[in-house]
């Protein structure tokens, strides 16, 4: 079992007087995007290398059939030169139909127009990148490009089926390896060159100093922009430093709003990134990545959509799978999470658990912009109305670049806090694999693999503030501020009532962790997981609040958490003296790992009067 001990950086962070976190959070800061951008050279890649799918052109065999070699690109020039063998048993798609190369690498596919050919890179193997370390593995056929008038450009016109697509492979000792480290960087989501720099000095830039994912390559698991399809080219520049290649997944905010058929709400996502869906292998993990967006949502208003997977992707995932070996990982990443703490969020849950069944499979969502474990055989009555009468899988929400989407006061290092609905801050998820075993861990921005909890006190007081705190934000902060006072002093009167709680939202938890309280170096005490999913209902309220989160949000702006998965409380003793105390708060996942963290709080006869003198 492997334990860290922290302590706090950050002063706004630390929950040290809250006069003087404010006082950070609204102090004059330099914007992200004015600093001198600070070098960041491209790290050596041993297996990646700079190239392209082949497009042979020239008149085909067959109107209706697309032909190719998947290769090994010896010389890594993009080309089948002369000794040049061919790839066999690798899959290939059209997005409907699967087939294996021949023993000289050889494919055959129908061909149909709006068509994306894909190959599905081999563990053992790696796909070229292009300059901005983007994955290159695909091909897409639209001979009159976009039917629509796309404000963002959608697919030029491709011209006639091509007489071959070729897709060159390098070997890689790296990919082959069983121990891998997979980074899940969702919801990077910028709507500006402001934010893109909060991105770049934040979670982004605690990836491109990494060196430790050359292989799997970064996971951009959609929201990469926030609409403004525009800035697509300012994304890919923040990811081009990265250690491996960069493959991205389509979300909500990648999309064309102004295609008129789900076909082409793509269009621009695959000009810029590539396909909509498909697969590859990493060491002995099948990675799957599906579009979980569909738009327009039939008979909704302009901008909707639903959060579905199309029945063409389950029938290609089928056929997949059928070329996956029963006993290999697969991990399927999906913008939308198929469930999350609250409810189940894709409209056809069900189907896809139906295709994945006897699988050993994990999914892993964004789109909530919540940091979320939740185990395999959970239950909850808001699953079960939407035909999830168990979770038949693990599902993993991989928390979000942008956080609560940059949101809230600025922290001294000139950052939004940025808490997310469930109180988690701004990062990035890394699935270690070894083998078929996954694990997971969650770096907050900024910060060491240490920092794993946020920790306050939930008393009467404080919750009657939170009250008021949130009409004043709902009335545009007219008037003067609530005042709360110091966050961390409890009256002997709370105690007594039995109502103020320790609160401790355990980032790396699930419904298999455990949260323990030593106070004063006592005996140490297991703390109560408010939303163990054991067929209880969702718990929200003010009672349930991430309170270390929420009053900072509730003082400036941004998400106020009255409900995680994540969310552990303790009753504080009735029978604590008066004076200072110090809590010991151990956190120990389903791993092993276990992570301390302390924080001070006072017992008060009773509160100094809070009112402002005039």
């Amino acid at each position: 079992m492997t334990k860290y001990v922290r302590t706090n950086r950050n002063p706004l962070l630390a929950g040290i007087g809250i006069t003087a976190a404010l006082g950070l959070c609204l102090s004059p800061a330099v914007s992200a995007e004015a600093r001198p951008a600070e070098k960041s050279p491209r790290q050596t890649v041993t297996d990646a290398y700079t190239g392209h799918v082949e497009v042979v052109r020239g008149t085909p065999e067959k109107a209706d059939v697309l032909k190719g070699t998947v290769f090994n690109d010896r010389n890594q020039d993009s080309k089948q030169d002369r000794g040049e063998k061919g790839i066999a048993g690798v899959t290939v798609s059209n997005g409907r139909d699967v087939v294996t190369t021949d023993g000289k690498g050889r494919y055959e596919l129908p061909a149909f127009e709006n068509m994306t050919v894909f190959v599905t890179q081999p563990a053992g193997w790696q796909v070229p990148v292009d300059e901005n370390m983007i994955a290159q593995f695909s091909y897409t056929h639209l001979p009159k490009g976009s039917p629509d008038e796309l404000k963002f450009g959608g697919l030029e016109p491709t011209g006639p089926l091509p007489k071959a697509v070729n897709f060159p492979l390098a070997k890689s000792k790296q990919t082959a390896k069983a121990q891998q480290n997979c980074p899940i960087a969702s919801d990077t989501q910028i709507y500006n060159l402001k934010e893109r720099g909060y991105a770049r000095e934040g979670a982004v830039k605690d990836l491109m100093e990494r060196t430790d994912y050359a292989a799997c390559g970064i996971l951009l698991l959609g929201d990469n922009v926030g609409d403004d399809l525009s800035l697509n080219d300012a994304l890919k520049d923040l990811y081009k430093h990265a250690n491996g290649p960069v493959r991205t997944v389509m979300g909500n905010h990648d999309m064309d709003y102004d295609a008129t058929s789900d076909a082409h709400s793509n269009d621009t996502y695959r000009r810029d990134f590539g396909p909509g869906y498909y697969s590859y292998d990493v060491g002995q993990a099948h990675f799957v990545v599906l579009d979980s967006i569909e738009y327009p949502k039939p008979g909704g208003k302009a901008r909707q959509y639903n959060e579905k997977i199309s029945q063409e992707q389950l029938d290609w995932l089928a056929k997949d799978l059928a070329n996956v070996p029963k006993n290999k990982k697969v991990i399927v990443a999906t913008h939308a999470p198929i469930v999350d703490h609250r409810f189940v969020i894709v409209d056809n849950a069900a189907e896809l658990y139906k295709v994945l069944e006897g699988r050993d499979v994990v999914t892993v969502g964004g789109h909530t912009h919540t940091l979320e474990h939740l185990n395999a055989g959970g239950t909850r009555p808001e699953w079960a109305k939407d035909g999830v009468t168990k979770l038949p899988f693990t599902q993993l929400i991989a928390g979000a670049v942008s956080g609560g989407w940059y949101g809230g006061g600025l922290d001294s290092e000139g950052l939004p806090y940025a808490f997310a609905p469930d109180g988690s801050r701004p990062g990035v998820m890394t699935l270690n694999l070894d083998g078929n075993s996954l694990r997971e861990r969650y770096t907050v921005r900024g910060e060491s693999e240490q920092e794993q909890m946020g920790l306050g006190l939930n008393t009467p007081h404080w919750r009657d503030w939170a009250e008021k705190a949130q009409a004043w934000q709902k009335a545009k902060k007219v008037g003067e501020m609530p005042e709360l006072g110091d966050e961390r002093m409890v009256t002997r009167s709370e105690l007594a009532s039995g109502e103020s709680w320790l609160m401790t939202n355990f980032y790396a938890g699930s419904e298999k962790a455990r949260v323990e309280v030593s106070i004063d170096g006592g005996k140490s005490v297991p703390a109560v997981h408010t939303q163990p999913n054991q067929g209880e209902e969702l718990r929200k309220g003010w009672e349930y609040s991430d309170t270390f989160a929420a009053t900072r949000s509730l003082m400036t702006s941004g998400n106020v958490p009255q409900s995680g998965s994540n969310i552990w409380r303790l009753p504080l003793p009735e029978n604590l003296a008066k004076g200072t105390h110090q809590a010991e708060v151990t956190g120990t996942d389903e791993y092993g790992r276990s992570f301390t963290k302390t924080l001070r709080f006072t017992v008060v006869d009773e509160r100094p009067s809070l009112e402002t003198k005039k």
